[in-house]
């Protein structure tokens, strides 16, 4: 493994005082914990997101306008402890309510869930949203048990938009638990990425195969294949995503095509070319299409595809200016 680092258990923290130096002028790192806050912070609900480091730019990247307020980083994969994210849920409220945002990960569960007990001590008002996207790791029926992966960035996006709005807890909760129930997503893997504290790879594969469904961790998906040309790969995650998901010919859907670390540029958007065809087929309405890499795991190889579910009120919020360091709208 070769990686530009200091010492693997000053990653974390390292990443966080380079990201400061970059955006000291819109970003406020709190002290004594890795939580971070914007600046320029409103008299609105608060969103709050975290997760483990390592999946950069998110979340670390999406503090800002119409967006997330802070953000309460883990160690590398880990999730963030309970006070880091207490501290910044109290630093980002100013009194209308915090609602946190996080995937659907055991640790990061135990340790929001800690916070939220710790912040009602204080009488600080919460909700969570648990992003719960990928449909390779539960059936519909247990969608309460399946990880998030890439459908974070529409979930983020639909509750920074409520919030700045100047919605109630209550009404931002409710349309971002919308935007979550409303979202899909499927990943492929091809090679993994490697885990800077022990400079081992997170799962092992032979370079014929990749494994559809894998986690953005590792975490085993549906099947090991042979590789297979984009095209047919497109069509095998896409049959999947469409038959685990509701969406169905007249929706209106927002798509993401989400590389997972060292995936070209132009091997997504190869990827993205069939999806587009794909939904034209099934005579699904794309509303807009976004090809970037927000949710990586270092240096895997890979791509997900994540849909979100259009209605009117979700179309509104997703129009909504945003503007942080690695997301514009």
């Amino acid at each position: 493994m070769k990686k530009v680092i200091n010492k693997p258990e000053s990653v974390a923290q390292e990443t966080i005082e380079g990201f400061m130096y970059a955006y000291k002028n819109s970003h406020k790192k709190l002290e004594n914990v890795n939580g971070i806050t914007r600046k320029d912070l409103k008299d609105k609900v608060a969103v709050v997101i975290g997760g483990g480091s390592g999946h950069e730019p998110l979340f670390l990247g999406f503090v800002g306008e119409g967006l997330a307020d802070g953000v309460a980083l883990g160690n590398v994969f880990a999730a963030p402890t309970p006070n880091t994210i207490q501290e910044v849920a109290k630093a980002a409220d100013s009194g209308k309510g915090v609602l946190f945002i996080y995937g659907n990960y055991a640790g990061d569960v135990l340790n929001f869930d800690m916070a939220v007990e710790m912040l009602e001590m204080e009488d600080v008002d919460s909700r969570t949203v648990r992003v719960s996207d990928d449909v390779a790791s539960a059936p519909v029926e247990r969608k309460e048990d399946r990880r998030g992966i890439a459908g974070d960035v529409f979930v983020i996006k639909i509750a920074g938009a409520a919030a700045e709005k100047g919605k109630s807890l209550d009404e931002v909760f409710e349309v971002t638990q919308k935007a979550c129930d409303q979202t899909y997503s499927i990943g492929v893997a091809l090679s993994p990425g490697t885990i800077p504290d022990s400079g081992e790879p997170t799962f092992t594969l032979a370079d014929d195969e990749m494994e559809l469904g894998m986690g953005i961790h590792g975490e085993p998906g549906m099947e090991r294949t042979k590789i297979m040309k984009a095209d047919k790969l497109v069509d095998r995650l896409m049959d999947t995503l469409l038959k685990e998901s509701n969406v169905r010919e007249g929706d209106e859907v927002s798509v993401l095509v989400n590389g997972l670390g060292s995936t070209t540029l132009m091997e997504l958007f190869i990827a993205n070319r069939r999806v587009a065809r794909v939904l034209e087929e099934k005579g699904v309405n794309v509303y807009d299409m976004d090809v970037n890499s927000y949710c990586t795991t270092q240096e895997m190889g890979g791509f997900s595809i994540t849909l979100l579910k259009l209605d009117d009120e979700l179309k509104e919020l997703h129009d909504a200016t945003a503007n942080s360091p690695y997301y514009k709208k």
